[in-house]
């Protein structure tokens, strides 16, 4: 075999452990690009590895807690003179700290340098040239869809994030650029790609060229006689829901129309204090709107209980809006005191206990709406992209279904005959599990 550079006869192996959202997922794809190219091979388990690669999150505390806790189980993990190195938000967010937090750790490598691990880890050189993570080339897809994203950072300011102090100000790729990956990705087998960014709608906005995604989305649309069944969008702040973004969305052969909102609550005062945009009413008019134009549209958001100052009166709005927007999904997260926010400062906390009990309430009203969006589908017809096989039965999605965050469809009764990932069967709901549809294939 090959030696790697003139170090070895034997290639050494990688085994990258992502943690967080699509768009750390699409980083770990790129960072396992760069270790192709460098001349790695990958391993399925952490144990066979030489280098070990924890992309972590640093949005929340749970988020943070949990990639430590990661880190140091694969570093247990791990064979002798296997090097662990931590990379991602966390890296970068926290860098020296980190360091000296997590001295199991062979390096803390921040966003410059992902691109060129094997050089900062395994040979201990610095780069000779940055690598961009967003213009690598993708590894081969193992699955039958892809998160693609395209934009990095974002400029915003909401008062509970702090992402825009690490990820930076947005930074849209190029039109050409995204259309490329995508048309690669088709060519390799995807049928969906689910585009990510930290503000989508703001793409193009940071080049002097608002409202680029819609040019963007018909764009890819195009790929469409070449294999590309659905495109997905992953997450819309709610000011920009309008036409002609909307319009498109619905319009286009390939968009599918699942509109992941971000909301986070629906008070309008308290909204103010996230320095956010929008209320309770001015949200249930964009989804009424957009269901009037197509009444099977999917919805999907997520909300912060717990906000510094939330009353009472604030957390009876949100619930009185989950009941009236019966979203289809929807998430909940206690509010997470975040280092060098707009919010960090903020007096009136909120005790853990009522926090707590907040969030179970917010439970007990949305559960049942899914619930009964899941049930009404019983006896329809349904088209069902295939992902693949678990526990002997071939598994998929609908468009109502985002892969890797809500549930799945099970095909019952279909043998070998629909058993390509990435083919596109019609099958009628015959049943519900929690969130997750049977479904008996239309021969």
């Amino acid at each position: 075999m090959a030696a790697m550079r003139g170090e070895s006869t034997i290639r050494k192996r990688f085994h990258v452990e992502t943690l967080g959202c699509p768009k750390n997922a699409v980083d770990s794809d790129k960072v396992v690009a760069s270790l192709l190219t460098d001349g790695l091979l990958p391993a399925d388990r952490a144990e066979d590895a030489d280098l070990i690669v924890v992309n972590t999150c640093a949005f929340i505390e749970a988020a943070r807690q949990e990639s430590i806790d990661v880190a140091l189980a694969l570093s247990d993990a791990r064979s002798p003179g296997a090097r662990l190195v931590v990379t991602g938000c966390m890296a970068e967010r926290y860098g020296e700290e980190l360091r000296a937090a997590l001295p199991e750790a062979d390096a803390v490598v921040g966003f410059a340098d992902e691109g060129a691990l094997a050089d900062v880890v395994l040979r201990g050189r610095k780069p000779t040239g940055v690598r961009d993570l967003l213009e690598l080339p993708r590894p081969t897809p193992t699955a039958p869809w892809a998160y693609v994203k395209i934009a990095e950072g974002c400029d915003r300011a909401c008062a509970f994030c702090a992402i825009p102090s690490f990820r930076g100000k947005q930074r849209s790729r190029a039109p050409e650029s995204i259309e490329s990956e995508v048309r690669a990705l088709v060519e390799q087998g995807v049928a969906e790609i689910v585009l990510v960014a930290q503000d989508l709608a703001w793409y193009g906005r940071d080049a002097g060229e608002p409202g680029s995604l819609e040019p963007l989305l018909r764009r890819l649309d195009l790929l469409h006689d070449h294999g590309l069944a659905r495109v997905r969008l992953l997450y819309l702040y709610p000011s920009e829901v309008k036409d002609p973004l909307v319009s498109t969305m619905l319009e286009l052969r390939t968009v599918v129309p699942y509109f992941d909102l971000s909301l986070q609550h629906a008070a309008p005062g308290l909204l103010r204090a996230m320095k956010r945009w929008g209320s309770g009413d001015r949200f249930t008019e964009i989804i009424g709107a957009i269901r009037a134009a197509e009444p099977d549209a999917t919805f999907r958001s997520s909300f912060i209980v717990g906000f510094p100052g939330e009353t009472e009166s604030d957390h009876e709005t949100l619930l009185t809006f989950l009941g009236a927007a019966r979203l289809d999904w929807a998430g909940f997260f206690a509010f997470s005191r975040e280092d060098g926010t707009a919010a960090s400062g903020l007096g009136g906390a909120i005790p853990d206990s009522l926090v707590a009990e907040r969030l179970r309430e917010c439970s007990e009203v949305q559960e049942p709406v899914t619930a009964a969006a899941r049930a009404a589908l019983i006896g329809r017809d349904v088209d069902v992209l295939v992902d693949g096989v678990d526990d002997g039965l071939l598994v998929g999605r609908t468009y109502r279904e985002a892969p890797e965050i809500d549930g799945v469809v099970r095909l019952l009764g279909t043998g070998d005959l629909f058993a390509r990932p990435g083919a596109v069967v019609r099958a009628t709901v015959c049943g519900i599990e929690g969130p997750d549809l049977d479904a008996k294939v239309s021969i």
